[in-house]
């Protein structure tokens, strides 16, 4: 890395007081000091400033000082300058010195400053510094660690051996291996030394890898050679060269192609919808599909459980953009389309970015569009899937779910997205667009230019932006091409989003159609972020590049799709000035709009100067090669363009803005549209000096390279072109976006070496792997250092500003990260850390991709005939200079090799596989004031020629080509030695091979190899007189890339393309040594491919030799043509072919099955023939192949010469051939083993412990687990095994269920006796069997009962089995959390100094946590108590073995001595994956291999009982034909394809094995996805005819064809001979009777004394006291066992079951037997290949027929669900809410009555008699609902059969979880009744009743979860008060009323013994309720009303009325009478 150090000490004699500051400035880039504060005569600096710098010190470039009085207020005043320049720097690289100042006026001052320069440029030409200088400099990062880096964002490497000033105390060197990496898909530039290399003599270049390691250890003197890293040591530096770029490998374009992509969703049920009593349906939408579930009546938590199946044909982009709405809707029927509730959307690339590509069992969370102000409108509970090819979706294990639904707890939300999602508007802000293409698409515009004869072709574009679902436009602007808009468009939605992407389309408006003219997606994850620093998406205002279709303007544009964003734009379209901004809603707020509809408002302008300052570019090109034209275009003129946005563009493109327009940029003269430059000869320099661009070479005609391919003849004279731009001036951005690229690239490339030498194997990639994290760290704190000098201002937006911020935040944390992660990196943990590694790269590419464009990428099109023929698409920020070296573009002033595609879709396919053209193109783009340096990158020695008119002396003016007069000649060899695993190109699924070499404009042809995939071509390929044109030593260095491509020769028609790769040959000069290290160059693995895809390796080395002065004569000699039958075919010489040695190859031929017909005959009598480096043998002859498929003869063998190197093995080729009448052989089908490794015998070690045949101690210590998810003990070896004396070594197994869930780890000594000890269960009959105790536990859960013998059958098992399985997979993920926790650990005791013998070595998956236990018996007691405390204690149940994955993967496809080949024949296919390789399957051999070296050691073959016949393979059973009774147990299926219209399947299993079918039709199960089956069925079989068996799911249909949903297929031979024994699973337990009873006609020990004879073991012997001994391990067990009719016998079964489930803890022979057990296998089906549609559980028992026969099939039929009958007394009502008025007086009442129904019997729900004219709320009942069900227990679910329509051929089966529901209501005469609320009891699980009214509350719905519940199926009876709830306006919960019931639940029997009636009715008939007598209705006794209501309301009302009456009478009697008394009183009358 060259750079220019500056350290400035300090300023002396200053005048006055005060701060001082100083700037530094060197070409152009200026740092301030920190401000010297207070300092009077000197100003103390002491800061070192640095320049990294791309081109070399110039002796006349300068450097300068300025030093102010620093003010905080006013102007910094200038006290005086030092400037100088740097030639003496540049000579000598180091100075020191002082020196004066000068003033303004350019006097001399007093004042002096002090400082010291250093230049440390790339290769050490200048003086080197002393030991450690600088090393204390904090700032200088990379002088630190370089002993272990290259720096990582140079982009060069530093040469090999010690470069200057690059040792760390002179201790440790740097060594660069020139890497000989065995399987790296790039090999270019391994180049072998580098620039110094031939300065230095002969000093080896390359070392062997342990002379490294001890060189290191010795240099690093005591150190530990872990702690020095040897990255640096092992890198494979994949480009020394500073003037090339990597070419990119991959040719296809990927995006665009459609895929198939299969989405399932269930939606299973719905909960708390808002609203009163409603009819839900839910709809489920994706894209324009919908479909919906059934609608459940008046329930707000209706429950579904459907599933629907969506299928796309789609590209990816297009399917992951589909937005997924669920909704529900209310009472929708066929004349009314109801009312929506809520909605949700998510998109499709949402789900499909979830762990497995799904969300399971998760709550979506609804919400109304139409009112935002809402809150939550109910959650639906589903299950989304998206499956793409090849996806395979683990489902989780759909047993009884019993986990209570936690619906805040399981949201259906990806990670780390807040469950309460707020509303927020998103406003697009469109302001205008620029450069648009002129064209008017439609016909009309056509006419009219024939009538009128206007020509204005321009378009009417408006903006068209969709984001969640939602579109909105902008208003068309009429006839533009430079439209201003300035609107924005809003969306509302809510936030974050779940749409990734927006896509905002300019589009054209049009009377016909609209048609797009170019699209741009915006991801919001990279406008955003989401961390608690980070912010909400904002954008801009930015420009937003378009591309799409070239500008050529037709009626039909056929490349329309890639305007619509569909894959890579071929051409720039259009640029967008958008702005995007969010800002979270207050829904509280009053003002606020409701609904979520898409608005338009229009913006103010904005000024030109937001986006950035103008400025003027320059873009250079030169094409130094253009070879490997496609013969098709070979014979016209052609020219090459480059365009850069519209400039350069030969249609329309922007040619030179005259000066008055500049400020515009694409600024076209649409009148005189000015005069296009073809030529170079017509340039010319304009007034102002500018220059006019030249965007396209001459014509030129191609000239004829070989049968193929063309080549222009550049030779000397290379064409340039150049276009000067405007555009705003961003750089900063590409800047950024650069380094993070380049330190991505290097991890990049890091990460693929420690991945290679993991792969082949070679020492220490944890040493690499610190290297490539410790370049990680510096590259990452160096981008914090060069991103912070934030450059101009001008249009920075606060993305810019964000954006930076959280790059640097990153950025920083990752590299604390990967120090951290480095110190951690152990040999163990390579794997894992790697990983970890790779996620940084992810995130690093996430983080590189800039979502604000500013340059438009770059074209280059090839022209023929003036139309565009093929492209290629560079991105401007790759070419952008800058002088910090490490922001330059990686192709950037360098030579990089362009493949030229076709566009658009012609791409897709083969036609995208051909190369059109190759090009050696030399780019730079930069600002124009930074333009002198843009030829430094090119190869030297060449002259530039200007351009005729203008060469007066303009030096500024690029040159229009390049003459090179340096020019070197050299010879190319290629060795070719062979190919492996090539492509099947012809029908017969071979090939017929031959490569074509290609070496700048030469090209030479290896011979043709007939029929085969693996061709050894052996041949030496010389290409004399390559003349290159450069200097000689830069094309040392930077030798052009080598092409090869492979094709397969066919008689007719021309050569068909295979792959290709690409190399770079080792160079050597003519003045270089031809010997070790570097010559003769070693064979290499080059990765071919076809496409995107790999096809093969290529294993070849290439040389370069300059031929000097003496001519051909000084080159190595080549040994003449030595094979003479070969003709003048050279072979590869000796140094460079592989040494080998003899290897013996014994092959096992055992059978030949399910051959298919070839040319429609019949393979009658086949042969195998096996081929491997030239040598083979043939099988037997079949003489029939129906009648007995299997081989006679064994085992023959046949040795041959093969590589030392295992790497380099040849393949060995398998071809089954069919021997028809007069000797014709007609080829079948043919498979190649490409990797013979896992063939290898090596003799087993005798120190160590044979666990298995021969467990090989890889990486120094093997743990061997069963792979399975039951942990079976498992024995843990450790090649450091624990010293103990030999002896016993007791394992004791314990034997209750939660116990024998942990893991026993033994670690045994190599020699030792063991004993292992094992106590097994007492039968479970014995243990209490009369007790029945409760046991009370924490929280007052009572406990079940010990289940009853005679309950338990095959179900309960399965159903404890799956619950193991369950609590074992949790069991793992806190394993896993533990494996971390110690990994952690181990590190810490590491530094601590801990040796890791101390800890016991453990995979990090072993599958429980298995610690090693002194006393296992307690610690595992712990375990189980602790276990035990969390869940209940379950009824010990045996258990069986439930795997959620297919038998085969869990034992290696049992293929343990025999294994499967498959043949195959015809083309491969050529989709991306080559997944389909299914149907060329011909038919599959079945056989196996072993080879080893000769001789081999005599101990094998002494051995007794050696059969010599037999070589390798002995003790194999023979293969006659045999006999075999099939047992197939069908459990049940789950998630099916539907197969009916109506999302449902009627499936019924059907079974196939050979000839014999067993069809299960008349049991179909109506209308089911997940039926369950519980069948048997038994097949007699002989193998190895009949050995495949095929177990289909069909769906019935009443007419037509069933139809096939899936199948799957299981090798039964494979199985049946299996060391495994795969016949039938061995039980847990022993029992003769019961669902437990053993399955198998042998008994234990008849199975183990058979496995010790076999395995000629000692053994077994029984001792007393119940131990049994085989092989010096010594086991424990039972002896007695019980009958049915409970009498105790011995027995020595549970003994010998013991062993057998211990099997493999057995030396040499052990391994894990099959246990008991039920395998899951998808189902597939052949029209969707790779898609599963559904999994079956089943498993497989197979008996001989010459054995005793086996007891009959186990009982597994389906559980009759058992018939109850719920009994639901309703006393009494309290509290209800009163909700009429009253008749007359106004008052507040209810009419009450109560309903009920159980869930899923709507139609049965029943009512009480109505509670009139309730006042209190108090309502009295005493009425009696009686609700009859049929219930599972195993499931907990109630059964319903009813059939779904009037119109449904039978009744179909529901389960539904078992819920009471009761409501109250208000009965009204006139008008529907009201709903007052309601509750909904779980019948297994629900809230305890309230002993009083007083007590019932709401707490009791609100706190289910926290409250004891108690199930009706334990208790039976249970009475008590619970509170009716509804929601009110604002969604919350209001207690309204509540309920006095008695729950009652007897079974059907006792219900028939003891009666009752329906509401009080006999028999047992409740009494009448005692109601007040106001519940009468009025007007029938109006009287009683009156008395009631009037009387009882307002009797003191009355009374008062009537006192007052008769008062007021009294009055009036009184004044009436009194003056007739006075008068008689007077009168005296």
């Amino acid at each position: 890395m060259m750079s220019l150090m500056v350290h400035l000490k300090s300023v002396g004699h200053l005048r006055g007081k005060g701060d001082r500051i100083a700037k530094v400035t060197f070409r152009g880039l200026s740092f301030y000091s920190r401000v010297a504060e207070n300092c009077e005569e000197v100003a103390p600096f002491n800061e070192t400033f640095r320049w990294p710098i791309a081109s070399r010190l110039d002796g006349n470039e300068m450097l300068e000082v300025q030093v102010y009085n620093y003010s905080k207020v006013f102007s910094n005043r200038l006290v005086g300058t030092f400037c100088m320049v740097l030639q003496k720097v540049a000579e000598e690289g180091h100075l020191e010195l002082t020196d004066t100042l000068i003033d303004d006026n350019n006097t001399s001052i007093k004042t002096n400053v002090t400082l010291e320069i250093r230049y440390q440029p790339m290769d050490g030409t200048v003086g080197v510094w002393s030991d450690g200088e600088f090393l204390d400099v904090p700032d200088d990062r990379d002088g630190m660690f370089s002993f272990e880096t290259d720096s990582l964002l140079s982009g060069q490497s530093h040469g090999s051996g010690t470069s200057p000033g690059r040792s760390l105390q002179g201790s440790i060197p740097t060594f660069r291996k020139a890497g000989r990496g065995v399987f790296s898909a790039m090999k270019l530039g391994k180049i072998k030394s580098s620039r110094d290399d031939h300065k230095r003599g002969d000093e080896p270049a390359i070392l062997d890898m342990e002379d490294l390691d001890r060189k290191a250890m010795r240099l690093a003197g005591a150190l530990d050679p872990d702690t020095i890293s040897l990255a640096s040591v092992t890198a494979v530096t994949t480009n020394v060269s500073n003037k090339r770029s990597k070419p990119d490998i991959k040719m296809e374009p990927s995006s665009g192609r459609p895929v198939d992509y299969q989405i399932s969703i269930t939606v299973i049920e719905a909960r708390q919808l808002i609203g009163l009593n409603m009819d839900p349906v839910v709809c489920v939408e994706i894209g324009d599909d919908k479909k919906y579930t059934s609608m459940k009546e008046s329930t707000n938590c209706p429950y579904y459980n459907e599933y629907f199946v969506f299928d796309f044909h789609v590209p990816p982009d297009v399917m992951f953009d589909k937005i997924i709405k669920l909704s529900v809707i209310h009472s929708k029927n066929l004349l009314r389309s109801g009312t929506l509730v809520g909605t949700f959307k998510m998109d499709v690339g949402t789900v499909y970015s979830q762990p497995e590509h799904q969300f399971y069992h998760k709550w979506a969370i609804l919400s109304d569009p139409d009112d935002i102000t809402a809150g939550c409108k109910g959650y639906i509970k589903c299950d989304i899937a998206v499956v793409g090819k090849g996806d395979n979706i683990k489902t989780p294990h759909k047993a009884n779910e019993t986990d209570e639904d936690d619906i805040e707890g399981n949201l259906l939300l990806p990670e780390g997205i807040p469950a309460e999602r707020q509303w927020a508007r998103f406003y697009v802000k469109i302001y205008r667009a620029e450069g648009l293409p002129k064209m008017n698409t439609s016909i009309m515009a056509n006419v009219k230019k024939a009538f009128i004869g206007e020509n204005r072709d321009l378009v009417d574009p408006y903006v068209q932006v969709q984001f969640a679902g939602q579109k909105g436009k902008t208003s068309v602007q009429k006839s533009s091409y430079e439209p201003i808009w300035n609107e924005q468009i809003v969306f509302t939605e809510l936030f974050p989003p779940l749409c990734k992407r927006m896509k905002v389309q300019i589009r054209d408006s049009d009377k016909v159609n609209d048609v797009a003219i170019g699209t741009h997606f915006i991801d919001l994850r990279k406008i955003s972020n989401e961390g608690d620093k980070g912010f909400l998406p904002t954008l801009g205002p930015a420009w937003v590049n378009m591309y799409g279709s070239t500008r050529q303007y037709t009626l039909m544009d056929e490349h329309q799709d890639l305007n619509e964003g569909l894959g890579e734009g071929v051409s720039f379209r259009a640029r967008l000035l958008v702005s995007i901004a969010v800002e979270i809603l207050d829904t509280t707020s009053p003002e606020i709009i409701c609904s979520s509809d898409v608005q338009m408002d229009s913006v103010s302008n904005i000024s030109e100067s937001a986006t950035g300052k103008i400025e003027e570019f320059f873009l250079f090109g030169s094409f130094l090669e253009a070879t490997m034209i496609d013969r098709k275009i070979g014979d016209k003129m052609i020219s090459f363009e480059i365009t850069i946005g519209n400039y350069g563009n030969q249609i329309d493109g922007v040619s030179k803005p005259s000066s008055t327009r500049r400020k515009k940029k694409d600024a076209e003269n649409e009148e005189e549209e000015s005069e296009l430059i073809q030529n170079s000869s017509e340039d010319e320099a304009d007034e102002d000096k500018d220059l006019v661009s030249v965007s396209s070479t001459p014509l030129m005609k191609p000239v004829i390279t070989d049968r193929n391919y063309f080549h222009l003849p550049y030779f000397e004279k290379k064409p340039c072109v150049y276009i000067k731009s405007w555009w705003q001036d961003q750089r900063r951005r590409l800047y950024n976006s650069n380094m993070m690229d380049k330190i991505a690239d290097k991890l990049e490339e890091g990460v693929n070496d420690v991945q290679e030498i993991i792969k082949t194997e070679k020492a220490f990639p944890e040493r690499r792997l610190r290297g490539v994290l410790e370049e990680l760290s510096i590259g990452c704190s160096r981008f914090v250092t060069l991103a912070n000098k934030d450059v101009n201002h001008a249009g920075r937006t606060k993305l810019d500003r964000e954006r930076l911020k959280s790059c640097m935040r990153e950025m920083d944390s990752m590299a604390q990260q990967a120090k951290q992660i480095r110190t951690q990196v152990k040999k163990n943990t390579v794997r894992d850390k790697l990983k970890l590694v790779q996620n940084f790269l992810l995130k690093l590419r996430f983080l590189a991709d800039e979502p604000q464009h500013s340059i438009p990428d770059v074209f280059i099109w090839m022209m023929s005939n003036s139309k565009r023929i093929a492209y290629a698409r560079i991105p401007s920020k790759d070419i952008l200079y800058s002088i910090v070296d490490e922001e330059t573009g990686k192709d950037c002033g360098k030579v990089k090799a362009v493949f030229l595609k076709l566009p658009g879709k012609k791409g897709f396919g083969p036609a995208g596989w051909t190369v059109q053209a190759k090009l050696e193109l030399y780019l730079w783009l930069g600002l124009n004031k930074q333009r002198k340096d843009f030829l430094n990158g090119l190869p030297n020695g060449f002259e530039e020629i200007r351009s005729a008119k203008t060469s007066c002396g303009l030096p500024s003016i690029p040159p229009v080509s390049l003459v090179y007069n340096m020019k070197q000649v050299f010879q190319l060899r290629a060795h070719m030695y062979q190919a492996r695993s090539l492509f099947a190109a012809d029908s017969s699924g071979l090939s017929d091979p031959f490569a074509r070499v290609f070496f700048s404009t030469h090209s030479q042809v290896t011979e043709v190899l007939s029929e085969t995939l693996c061709p050894t071509w052996d041949q030496l390929l010389v290409f004399d007189d390559v003349e290159l044109f450069g200097e000689a030593s830069e094309l040392r260095d930077d030798p052009p890339i080598i092409v090869v491509e492979i094709f397969d020769q066919d008689t007719v028609g021309k050569a068909e393309f295979i792959g290709r790769t690409f190399a770079k040959p080792t160079i050597k000069m003519c003045d270089e040594h031809y010997g070790p290290p570097r010559f003769p160059p070693q064979l290499e693995y080059y990765q071919i491919y076809r496409g995107n895809c790999t096809a093969g390796e290529l294993l070849a080395a290439f040389e370069l030799l300059q031929i000097g002065q003496g001519g051909r004569a000084d080159l190595p000699v080549l040994e003449g043509p030595t094979d003479s039958e070969r003709g003048p075919i050279l072979p590869v010489p000796l140094g460079i072919r592989p040494v080998l040695s003899r290897y013996r190859i014994e092959v096992l031929f055992w059978g030949l099955r399910d051959l298919k017909r070839i040319n429609l005959a019949q393979v009658d009598r086949p042969r195998v023939d096996i081929e491997c480096a030239g040598r083979g043998v043939q099988s037997a002859l079949i003489q029939n192949y129906k009648k007995n498929p299997n081989f006679s003869t064994l085992v023959k063998w046949f040795e041959v010469d093969l590589p030392e190197n295992e790497l380099l093995h040849p393949p060995l080729n398998i071809r089954v051939v069919d021997c028809r009448a007069f000797g014709r052989y007609i080829l079948v089908g043919s498979h190649a083993v490409s990797c013979l490794r896992r063939f290898i015998y090596s003799a087993p070690d005798k120190t160590s412990n044979h666990w298995a045949t021969a467990a090989k101690l890889m990486n120094g210590y093997l743990v061997l687990t069963n792979g399975g998810s039951r942990p079976c003990s498992s024995p843990s070896i450790s090649s450091r095994t624990f010293s103990r004396p030999a002896g016993d070594i007791s394992v004791s197994m314990d034997g209750d269920g939660s116990v024998r869930k942990m893991d026993t780890v033994v670690k045994l000594d190599a020699m030792s006796d063991a004993v292992v000890k094992v106590d097994m269960t007492e039968e479970e009959g014995d243990k209490e069997k009369s007790k029945k105790k409760k046991k009370k536990k924490k929280g007052g859960v009572e406990e079940e009962e010990e289940t009853d013998e005679s309950v338990l059958d095959w179900w309960s098992k399965y159903f404890a089995s799956i619950e193991t399985l369950k609590e074992t997979l949790r069991a793992q993920e806190a394993a896993q959390a533990e494996a971390e926790e110690r990994e952690d650990l181990e590190i810490a005791a590491e530094t601590a100094d801990v040796k890791p013998d101390d800890l016991i070595l453990k995979g990090p998956k072993t599958k429980e946590k298995s610690k090693e236990k002194k006393s296992s018996k307690d610690k595992k007691k712990g375990h189980a108590a602790d276990a035990s405390e969390n869940r209940p204690v379950k009824a010990k149940v045996d258990e069986l073995m439930v795997y959620n994955k297919e038998l085969e993967s869990e034992y290696g496809n049992f293929e343990d001595w025999l294994h499967t080949f498959n043949l195959y024949r015809g083309k491969a296919g050529d989709d991306d994956e080559h997944a389909l390789d299914d149907d060329r399957i011909v038919g599959r051999f079945k056989g196996s291999l072993c080879m080893y070296k000769l001789p081999l050691s005599e101990e094998i073959t002494r051995e007794a009982g050696f059969d010599p016949n037999m070589g390798m393979f002995q003790s194999i059973p023979h293969n006659d034909p045999i006999n075999v009774l099939v047992r197939v147990y069908v459990v049940r299926a789950t998630d099916l394809h539907p197969a009916d219209i109506n999302g449902k399947a009627d499936p019924y299993v059907v079974i196939k094995l050979g000839k014999s079918e067993v069809k299960d039709k008349e049991n179909y199960i109506s209308k089911q996805l997940n039926p369950v089956f519980g069948k048997s069925f038994d097949i007699e079989a002989t193998f190895p005819m009949e050995s495949m068996l095929t177990v289909s799911v069909y769906d019935w249909d009443l007419v037509g064809t069933d139809d096939l949903i899936g199948e799957t297929k299981i090798d039964l031979e494979n199985r049946f001979y299996s060391k495994f024994r795969a016949t039938c699973g061995i039980s847990s337990n022993y029992s003769v009777h019961g669902y437990n009873v053993w399955r198998d006609p042998m008994k234990p020990s008849q199975i183990l004394a058979k496995l010790c004879k076999d395995g000629k073991i000692d053994g077994p012997h029984y001792g007393p006291g119940g131990k049994v001994k085989v092989a010096n391990r010594i086991f424990t067990g039972q002896t007695e066992i019980e009958d049915e009719n409970g009498l105790k016998k011995q027995t020595e079964e549970h003994l010998a079951l013991a062993v057998l489930n211990h099997w493999e803890e057995i030396p040499r022979v052990g391994c894990k037997l099959v246990p008991e057990h039920v395998e899951t296998r998808p189902l597939l089906n052949p029209d969707k290949p790779g898609i599963e549609q559904g999994r079956i559980e089943m498993w497989v028992d197979m008996f001989p027929m010459d054995m005793p026969a086996p007891g009959p099939a186990i009982e597994i039929s389906p559980r009759k669900p058992k018939s109850f009958e719920l009994r639901v007394v309703i006393w009494n009502t309290d509290d209800v809410i009163l909700e009429d008025d009253a008749f007359m007086t106004g008052e507040k009442m209810s009419d009450i009555y109560v309903r009920g129904w159980l869930k899923g019997q709507q139609e049965d729900k029943q009512d009480t008699d109505v509670h009139y004219h309730s006042l209190t709320g108090e309502g009295n009942f005493n009425w009696r609902f009686v609700f009859p069900f049929d219930y599972l227990m195993a499931e907990e679910k109630i059964v319903i059969s009813k059939k779904e329509s009037m119109f449904s051929w039978d009744e179909t089966e529901y389960k539904i979880p078992p819920r009471l529901t009761l409501q109250v209501w208000d009965a009204d005469h006139f008008s529907a009744d009201d709903f007052l609320g309601a509750i909904e009891l779980d019948l297994n699980r629900f809230p305890r009743g309230a002993k009083t009214a007083k007590q019932c509350s709401l707490d009791m719905i609100r706190n289910e979860h926290e409250l004891p519940t108690i199930s009706i199926f334990k208790q039976k009876r249970v009475k008590g008060w619970w509170p009716f709830v509804a929601r009110d306006e604002n969604d919350e919960m209001e207690l309204t009323g509540k309920v006095e019931a008695e729950l009652h639940l007897v079974t059907a029997e006792e219900a028939e013994k003891s009666p009752v009636g329906l509401g009080r009715n006999e028999p047992d008939p409740l009494e009448k309720p005692n109601r007040p007598d106001t519940s009468l209705m009025w007007f029938l006794g109006p009287l009683k009303s009156i008395r009631y209501f009037i009387w009882h309301n307002y009797r003191w009302l009355i009374l008062k009325v009537l006192g007052l009456v008769l008062l007021l009478l009294l009055l009036g009697l009184f004044l009436y009478s009194i003056p007739g008394y006075l008068v008689k009183k007077m009168l005296g009358a």
